[in-house]
């Protein structure tokens, strides 16, 4: 009977989009790790794996154009979610972008979010009682194309305790004994999708989890199953992964790894060693608990018969984070008391055990590394290490299982891609606005086997760390540094600078880059910063 539902609709597929938060390039099975992630793993094997999927080294960032096919400062959120001055960094989605359900719902799709919006202005945890959500500088997902929404608008959320959590348009309060957040998230999606089902509708559904983003949050259970398993430090799981990574051909050459990060100590000069091997496992019970809940999602579309003519996309939102937990750092943003009165301990503290719903830790910058074996840098920054996420794709009805691409694509190509799996044309208005081109293109050719190369170079900004790539080449610099440039088919570890050895490609490159940036209202970061430091001062702006 649900096959029904597709046949009545011309076999349009349904959509899942599955964007995680934080998760290293190598931090699932498929990719070498040790953390088990069979659920996702599946989505590869019965599909396609994309090894050089690019996002935009942040979370605001990344959604933004993810939703939208438009690179950031174009959609509005050139930085994060406060208002910084300009359009290209107002903090929220611009009304001249469209977002994915938008699109889609003009064709008829049911429109489904489950999870994190944080694209949506700035809201500080600690003001609660005075947050504006839904007017004109915070729209929800329910103003921007969703029938329906469950979750939460700003950017990091308790995963046993949350603040503030929605249901479509309003605010809906939490148990607080019997409440994890990824199994919320997921239990509120596959509720949704059995609701299109029964209406026999095809869905997108957006299904945006939180995990394995800070804090540190796992369930007993799933921390024991990695018991013991990082004791032996971050040196040798970080090279273990590169290792397994190179067996299964994961990488279009086997490059070598970058070396441990230079902040980072050497694990035998650790004191705090179980502390620290703690944390990690608490990461990795968090990303084996998202798994489990992304098999759910797969059972119950099996279960309903449509498994096979729903595409399946499933990518991180950045690259691991090195963020510290100090008691007067991020912390300092959320509520420090759990809703059922207890006090939170927050703060990176080797005298507390990690995990429980009475601490707010985060993993550090020495495991971080781990997850982005084998690239070098994190989150913020633009190097392969903070921009760098493998795309896994299914649609069992058209494509072969067991595909392996490495063409280099971008985050802005998958709603273009989305339209084109579901035949929907690319808007030229949406509610009385005209929207500009998508940024994008369309992977269906890719994703197909198909011969497929971007016509349009890639570009990153965040935050002053900038890049450009184009063909082999890529260009790139950290904020206040010099430039660099690798090839990225020979070298995408970026081990080897090869700036100064080739002067007129050195300057394609760079006016590329300042021709883009002009394009799209970059602005000097050191000019934005100030602005940036008062409003934390402020306590008015979280990341």
């Amino acid at each position: 009977m649900k096959q029904e539902m597709l046949q009545a609709d011309n076999k349009r597929p349904n959509v899942i989009l599955v964007l995680v938060d934080d998760m290293g390039f190598s931090d699932l099975g498929l990719t070498g790790s040790e953390i088990r992630t069979p659920n996702i793993d599946s989505i590869a094997r019965n599909g396609v794996l994309l090894s050089a999927m690019y996002n935009c080294a942040r979370c605001c960032p990344t959604r933004a154009a993810l939703l939208t096919g438009l690179y950031p400062h174009n959609a509005g959120i050139g930085h994060m979610g406060a208002y910084l001055g300009s359009p290209a960094y107002q903090g929220f989605l611009r009304n001249d972008s469209a977002t994915i359900a938008e699109a889609l719902r003009l064709a008829g799709y049911r429109t489904l979010m489950s999870g994190k919006w944080h694209v949506g202005g700035d809201y500080t945890a600690r003001l609660v009682d005075s947050w504006r959500v839904g007017d004109l500088e915070h729209p929800t997902p329910r103003q921007r194309g969703f029938d329906r929404f469950y979750g939460f608008v700003d950017g990091v959320m308790n995963y046993f305790s949350p603040h503030y959590m929605m249901e479509d348009d309003g605010r809906v309060e939490v148990s607080p004994t019997e409440f994890y957040l990824t199994d919320a998230i997921t239990d509120n999606a596959v509720k949704m999708i059995d609701e299109c089902v029964t209406a026999r509708q095809p869905f997108f559904m957006y299904l945006a989890h939180h995990a394995p983003h800070w804090p540190l949050h796992a369930q007993e259970n799933d921390i024991a199953k990695y018991d013991g398993v990082y004791t032996r430090g971050w040196d040798a799981v970080r090279g273990a992964r590169h290792e397994e990574m190179q067996a299964r051909n994961i990488l279009l050459h086997k490059w070598d790894i970058s070396r441990r990060d230079d902040s980072a100590m050497a694990w035998q000069d650790i004191k705090a060693k179980d502390w620290e091997s703690r944390r990690m496992a608490v990461y990795a019970a968090m990303i084996d608990r998202l798994d489990q809940n992304i098999g759910r999602v797969l059972t119950r579309l099996k279960q309903h018969g449509i498994h096979d003519d729903t595409l399946i996309l499933f990518l991180s939102d950045n690259g691991g984070c090195a963020e510290f937990m100090a008691e007067d750092g991020w912390g300092k943003f959320y509520p420090d008391h759990h809703n059922d009165g207890r006090k939170i301990e927050i703060g990176n503290r080797p005298n507390l055990r990690p995990g429980g719903p009475l601490t707010y830790m985060s993993y550090d910058l020495p495991w971080a590394n781990v997850s982005n074996a084998p690239f070098r840098l994190f989150k913020h920054w633009v190097h392969e290490g903070g921009i760098s996420t493998p795309l896994l794709a299914q649609w069992p009805a058209r494509f072969k299982p067991g595909g392996v691409a490495h063409t280099p694509a971008h985050v802005v190509d998958i709603m273009p891609t989305i339209l084109e799996a579901a035949g929907v044309s690319y808007p030229r208005e949406v509610g009385g606005h005209a929207i500009q081109p998508a940024d994008g293109e369309s992977l269906m050719a890719l994703l197909d086997g198909k011969a497929w190369t971007r016509a349009q170079p890639i570009y990153w900004e965040h935050e002053g760390n900038c890049a450009v790539r184009i063909g082999n080449f890529k260009l790139v610099r950290q904020f206040g540094k010099d430039w660099e440039l690798y090839d990225m088919e020979k070298d995408r570890t970026e081990l080897h600078d090869l700036a100064g050895k080739n002067h007129p490609l050195e300057k394609q490159l760079k006016q590329e880059y300042s021709s883009w940036a002009k394009r799209i209202g970059v602005e000097d970061w050191d000019k934005l910063l100030p602005q940036l430091k008062k409003l934390w001062e402020m306590d008015d702006i979280h990341g």
